[in-house]
């Protein structure tokens, strides 16, 4: 029980760290959210469509290396090292800020389009994406597929959700300073896990 709930924290804090990120996501639900109040709804939904058949298609491909011994081993250091990556460069773009600009295209497009062409995404779902589907099948098998992804996916709703209707009522969601304090925190807490990561194959 106790592996779950540090497995469930893991999932939690590695996803925030990118969905509560500064970047093209976050300023177009910003930008969408001041003409639509649900316009972070369907930017998540069109997010989710591209996002769910990847998570997927990952899936059964770890589910096919799993009978290889050094699998495993092999995963935890690239996604601990992705972490630390992705955690510097998360922080680099919290503290240079990250220009708002008008949505060129509905949300659900939005969503799609901005999930899609970014190549961060991909990468983050082939590194330390990877890790987090292995760990989850150890506990649910297939099955673990499915449950990580939900675990993952509420927040891009509840997130993406409540920045746009923030946006529409013109309140601002946070200071400048306070964001910046907050995504160290989550980054600080993101560097944590990729170390856990390691001392478990070590």
């Amino acid at each position: 029980m106790e592996e779950f709930f540090a497995f469930f924290a893991a999932v939690i804090i590695v996803s925030a760290s990118g969905v509560m990120a500064p970047g093209p996501l976050f300023a177009s639900t910003i930008a969408s959210g001041a003409k639509q109040r649900l316009a972070g709804l369907k930017i998540a939904i069109g997010h989710t469509i591209i996002e769910l058949p990847l998570v997927l298609g990952i899936g059964l491909g770890v589910l096919s290396l799993e009978e290889f011994p050094q699998f495993r081993t092999i995963i935890a250091v690239l996604g601990a090292a992705s972490i630390f990556g992705f955690a510097i460069l998360q922080i680099r773009s919290t503290m240079h800020g990250t220009p708002i600009k008008n949505a060129r295209y509905g949300p659900y497009l939005t969503g799609i389009l901005l999930t899609g062409l970014n190549p961060f995404f991909l990468v983050w779902w082939l590194s330390i994406g990877i890790k987090l589907i292995s760990d989850a099948m150890v506990f649910w098998s297939v099955w673990g597929i499915l449950i990580m992804f939900v675990i993952h996916i509420w927040m891009d709703f509840v997130w993406l959700g409540f920045v746009s209707m923030i946006s529409s009522k013109g309140t601002k969601l946070l200071s400048a300073k306070s964001y910046k304090i907050f995504m160290l925190g989550i980054n600080g807490a993101m560097i944590y896990f990729g170390v856990s990561f390691l001392f478990d194959v070590l």
